[in-house]
């Protein structure tokens, strides 16, 4: 048996299978943090759904009063995403031999490895310094500029590697945003609050607010990462393209258009 292919194999599939559980998750409460924004449809301040056979009543409480037994925390999912998804860049890539620069040439181990480390490093630092400097009071300001950033290290990479390694790396760079934004940014903020809590001191609601935030972030960040890893199956029209990085740019520009409609839905 080759051992590759079948490491291949069961990586891609729970890959597959943790993105869609974080994928889910990341917009059911993204949508259902809009349900209890909207005050005709749910005057109450609560929110009825029915599934499996079962109605359920969900309410949202800012602050309790009292620490529940039990917390459930949604982190593992992107995690899981995460380093599946590094594992395959691997494989396929880096071990696979298609890492190779724009003139066809398969690169060197070093210089691939240092180039997408170094990608997946400083796109988190700049994304994050962006949305913690004051300019994040102006999101009609932080966001475009979050879409010029995204678009010129698509560029950037197509005139550096091959246009299929070149989506993935962006995706690679997408992807690390997402999961430092629920590990470094959403989680720490969620455990500062228990602890404020519990020691009967009123929590730092701007903690809320900057998750709250990130997680708007991951829904948008989603959609052309979708994209770009099913560029794959699509060469002609996606990373084969003449203009790669341009159609990369209408896509996600499109896609960030559907986001607000996605969430409502």
């Amino acid at each position: 048996m080759e051992w590759s292919e079948w490491a291949s194999v069961i990586m891609r599939g729970a890959h597959i299978f943790a993105g869609i559980l974080w994928i889910g998750q990341t917009w059911y409460f993204a949508w259902l943090d809009v349900q209890f924004e909207d005050a005709v449809a749910n005057p109450d301040g609560k929110v009825w759904m029915v599934h499996s056979g079962g109605f359920y009543e969900v309410d949202k409480i800012k602050v309790p009063q009292t620490m529940p037994k039990t917390l459930h925390w949604f982190r593992w999912e992107a995690m899981t995403t995460w380093l599946t998804g590094l594992i395959l860049l691997w494989l396929v890539y880096f071990a696979g031999g298609l890492m190779v620069d724009a003139e066809g040439n398969e690169m060197s181990l070093a210089s691939s490895l240092g180039l997408t480390i170094a990608l997946m490093v400083v796109g988190w630092l700049i994304y994050d310094s962006l949305w913690i400097s004051p300019i994040k009071r102006a999101p009609l300001v932080a966001g475009p500029i979050c879409y010029g950033l995204m678009v010129t290290l698509m560029w950037y990479l197509t005139q550096r590697v091959a246009g299929r390694p070149a989506f993935l790396i962006e995706a690679a760079v997408l992807g690390t945003i997402m999961v430092m934004n629920v590990w470094m940014r959403i989680l720490p903020g969620q455990r500062a609050m228990i602890v404020d809590r519990i020691a009967g001191r009123e929590p730092d609601q701007s903690l809320a607010d900057r998750a709250k935030d990130r997680s708007k972030h991951n829904t948008f960040i989603i959609l052309p990462v979708i994209f770009l890893m099913i560029s794959n199956h699509y060469p002609i029209t996606t990373y084969g393209n003449e203009s790669n990085w341009v159609v990369f740019a209408v896509v996600t520009l499109l896609a960030w258009l559907v986001v607000p409609v996605l969430r409502r839905r």
